[in-house]
């Protein structure tokens, strides 16, 4: 999961993570603590949408919910899902928003963004070729500290993971004591 380069520091508990469309599973995760952080049941609405829009009418035909078929649970779903918006609407720039700006429901952003980032799980595997080589032939470089290492060594198994590629501890452990740290 690359990191925006640069000297970063603690960023505003009050706004969400900016996503000006560079490193997307980096923004992803800090955007998903962001929005459990805030409200936990927020997280909920984004990966499983505010609730059943659709209702069936005398004629037996799907038809959208209007607000006064909508109990108050209903009302307090749809409430969370404007919230969970608002964090996404906030925390994108102008050509991210452009994506999303018609989506109404905040599992419709998050998806839209999966899709234009991740795509399909096919690419993600695929785009996991490279991190997993990386992993797989992981060396100490000449005249890199322990802490730049660990850093280095972390940032490639968290982006394996964002990708769906979980390396156990166990094996990180045997990597970095096997074949990473020189002998002497």
């Amino acid at each position: 999961m690359s990191a925006p380069p640069g000297n970063w520091e603690g960023q505003s508990t009050a706004r969400p993570p900016l996503f000006n469309g560079q490193y997307y599973s980096w923004w992803k995760n800090r955007m998903r603590d962001h929005i459990v952080g805030e409200e936990y049941e927020l997280w909920d609405i984004v990966t499983d949408g505010p609730l059943a829009t659709l209702k069936i009418n005398t004629e037996g035909i799907e038809v959208p919910n209007i607000r006064a078929d909508c109990t108050a649970e209903d009302l307090k779903k749809w409430e969370k899902n404007a919230k969970a918006k608002k964090w996404f609407v906030c925390g994108l720039g102008p050509d991210e928003y452009s994506r999303i700006q018609s989506r109404t429901i905040a599992k419709q952003i998050w998806d839209t963004l999966q899709v234009a980032h991740e795509e399909t799980s096919q690419v993600k595997r695929s785009r996991g070729t490279l991190p997993y080589s990386q992993y797989e032939n992981f060396a100490m470089k000449e005249g890199e500290t322990i802490q730049e290492i660990h850093t280095r060594f972390t940032t490639l198994t968290n982006e394996l993971k964002s990708l769906g590629r979980i390396i156990p501890k166990k094996d990180r452990v045997e990597k970095i004591l096997t074949r990473v740290l020189p002998i002497t």
